[in-house]
């Protein structure tokens, strides 16, 4: 048997995803699962165990293109998939599974995609609440909750990619590093502030950690706003590795303090230990699902708005989160580690 899995446009909503995989092939051993992935996804879902391939999702973010898509679902039906599970609630998403003919289309209603989906479920936010769950409960019956026990995601490494990271950027193995992640692809209301990241980046020099800034290039002015007021005390990868190179670095850190972001559902599901900050966003839908992470938030009235920028124009629930207070709950969870 052959599933298709058509991808979330985001990496932490692609890692959450990944204890569906897991119980799609408990439930029917030997089942083969690729997934049709944007390339900015690929490298998370490359380190999933239960994919077996990777398909290249084409199109950008909103681009319907129905005669590209037409044609890419002709090349799919080569593939003889028995099942797709269509993880974006999108119209678009639910497409190209229907033009390669996959027999059984399983996905939430979404956006009116009756007959595109055929295996349909209806999704019950106030009992579902954490994106892990609603993935979870595609692997049922429409109608039935997802079993309890679903586990973590968790993403593998190869040493020898370790080493080749490395050697690229020419470092050495570091010692009790401290990977610092300040970005956030959302939006300026999950950052927390570049002033606080560098002042905790002193702290952690003058303590004798290393510290290593990871990002994507949209993420290098902040970057080099820590590094300008942190001078000598990190290592700046922001846009200098692909997300497979960071996913494996991120693999050696002892301690991630990051935002809500991608990069801290990978460091979760490398089983790091973290120290997440919340600004805009709620760790009740979208936690770092470990049992070795730290939440700092702030209980305002104003929060959680899941707004890309503050609202009221202070971002009182960042700047109210002092680099003092995330270095000692860093300390208490390296100590934990």
């Amino acid at each position: 048997m052959k599933a298709l899995i058509v991808a979330p446009s985001w990496i932490g909503d692609a890692i959450m995803a990944q204890p569906l995989f897991r119980r799609l092939q408990a439930d029917q051993p030997g089942l083969q699962i690729d997934a049709l992935a944007p390339a900015w996804v690929a490298p998370a879902m490359a380190r999933m165990p239960e994919i077996s391939g990777l398909i290249d999702n084409p199109f950008a973010h909103g681009e319907l293109a129905l005669e590209k898509r037409r044609a890419l679902g002709r090349e799919l039906r080569a593939g003889g998939y028995d099942f797709a599970y269509i993880l974006p609630n999108s119209l678009k998403s639910a497409l190209l599974p229907w033009f390669a003919g996959i027999p059984r289309r399983v996905g939430f209603t979404g956006e009116m995609r009756f007959g595109l989906i055929n295996c349909r479920h209806r999704l019950n936010k106030a009992a579902l609440p954490r994106m892990l769950d609603r993935f979870a409960q595609l692997a049922e019956a429409p109608g039935t909750p997802p079993r309890p026990d679903i586990g973590f995601p968790r993403l593998s490494t190869h040493p020898a990619a370790v080493d080749t990271a490395l050697g690229k950027l020419g470092l050495p193995r570091p010692t009790a590093m401290v990977a610092l992640c300040p970005g956030a692809e959302y939006g300026p209301a999950k950052r927390w502030p570049t002033g606080h990241f560098a002042a905790l980046a002193r702290k952690f020099a003058e303590a004798g950690h290393p510290v290593w800034i990871f990002g994507s290039a949209k993420d290098a002015a902040i970057a080099g706003e820590i590094a300008a007021q942190a001078p000598g005390c990190t290592v700046d990868l922001c846009g200098k590795t692909s997300l497979g190179e960071a996913i494996d670095l991120l693999s050696l850190a002892s301690l991630v303090v990051c935002n809500d972001s991608g990069l801290m559902h990978v460091a979760a599901a490398l089983d790091r230990p973290i120290v997440a900050l919340y600004g805009s966003s709620s760790p009740g839908f979208t936690p770092p699902l470990s049992h070795r992470a730290e939440i700092i938030e702030r209980d305002l009235s104003c929060r959680p708005c899941f707004k890309r920028q503050c609202p009221l124009g202070h971002l009182d629930c960042l700047n109210g989160i002092t680099p003092d207070e995330v270095f000692t709950a860093c300390l208490n969870r390296m100590q934990d580690a």
